[in-house]
């Protein structure tokens, strides 16, 4: 009778194991269906008002952080769509996001730091197959650009290859394959200049204050009455306050001294003397929280997005110490940046929306 007992009890789990098995086969099928439905094919962006619309697809810096991709801003603006950086992991962010890469008009780099720049093969690669294009991504960028796309684009070729091969030029038409570099070079004594004017979309580069690397831009996105300016990496630069004056939005870099200096204490301490340098280094040609509030209370932007975080906070509640004076210095809408982050600027409203694609 026991052993009938236990054969009985075995049976019972057996068939229980077997029913919840196939009910978490089902239910994961089912969950899997409706992720198909809901994202596959489709396109977010679709139900966004017309308007500028800024993607965070990158909000770190150099420093390693498993949260953050390398600087990327991404800007829909009407039915055109720009890429300003493209910072590593970035352009997989972007597509986490739902970004409309066959919207995508072009790319603008600020400077060709490795940490701006290290991505863009991403970039064109899924330009070209996502984006479904049939000429070079023209990117636009200081003196080296070229160099800095022939290098991708020389890379690229061999998988370009494999990739016509396998899915036929109808599917990827080796034309669109690669970049067209487009070199910014504004003349001595002239700070700020138009370099893209379509379709109700009018882009100007800035120069700003990266030394030694020279020259830096950063950008201003003017559509139907709204606007973003985009820092780059700088310090405190009048030149982009003047050229971002009246813009609703303000990107700017962020690095806080007293925890950059923290780190390089540290780095000394335990024997790392050349890293400890760089973290001396590095002080002197970025912007500070302040400098950053400073630059957007001069503009007299309505909101001001902290982005090139350095070192970025880990925790919400380390935030006010990265942060120090800069509520104080800017009294409107602060933010500090996080990658999946979409800013809204509707057209024909004053309104300033935040949320979330992750």
């Amino acid at each position: 009778m026991k052993r009938s007992w236990a054969i009985g009890l075995a049976v019972i789990a057996l068939v229980a194991g077997s029913v919840l098995l196939i009910g978490r086969t089902w239910i994961a099928q089912r969950l899997f269906d409706r992720a198909l439905e809901a994202t596959v094919g489709v396109d977010p962006s679709t139900k966004l008002p017309d308007g500028l619309h800024a993607y965070v697809c990158g909000s770190g810096s150099p420093m390693p952080d498993a949260s953050r991709a390398g600087p990327c801003i991404a800007v829909l603006a009407g039915q055109q769509a720009f890429v300003f950086d493209a910072g590593a992991g970035s352009i997989r962010k972007l597509g986490r996001m739902g970004f409309p890469m066959p919207k995508l008009q072009a790319a603008f780099l600020t400077h060709l730091h490795s940490d701006h720049i290290d991505g863009l093969g991403e970039l064109l690669l899924q330009a070209w197959v996502a984006g479904g294009r049939s000429a070079p991504l023209p990117i636009y960028g200081p003196a080296g650009t070229d160099r800095v796309v022939a290098g991708f684009d020389a890379a690229y070729a061999i998988d370009s290859g494999y990739r016509v091969a396998h899915h036929g030029p109808k599917v990827v038409n080796p034309a669109g394959f690669g970049g067209a570099a487009s070199i910014i070079a504004l003349p001595d004594g002239v700070d700020s200049q138009v370099v893209f004017d379509q379709g109700g979309v009018r882009i100007t580069v800035i120069r700003v204050n990266h030394a030694p690397i020279a020259p830096a831009f950063g950008y201003r996105i003017d559509y139907k009455g709204r606007a973003i300016a985009i820092s780059g990496d700088t310090v405190y630069s009048p030149a982009f306050v003047s050229a971002a004056k009246g813009a609703d939005l303000m990107f700017h870099e962020a690095l806080n001294k007293n925890m950059v200096a923290a780190l390089g204490r540290k780095l000394a301490e335990r024997g790392q003397a050349n890293n400890a340098q760089i973290m001396h280094d590095i002080q002197n040609y970025h912007a500070s929280p302040e400098d950053a509030a400073r630059a957007a209370r001069e503009a007299g932007v309505k909101a001001l997005v902290l982005y090139h975080l350095v070192p970025a906070p880990p925790a919400r509640l380390i935030e006010p110490l990265f942060l120090g004076d800069a509520p104080r210095q800017f009294s409107g809408m602060l933010r500090l940046a996080q990658d999946g982050m979409i800013v809204s600027l509707p057209t024909g409203d004053k309104a300033i929306e935040f949320s979330s694609a992750f």
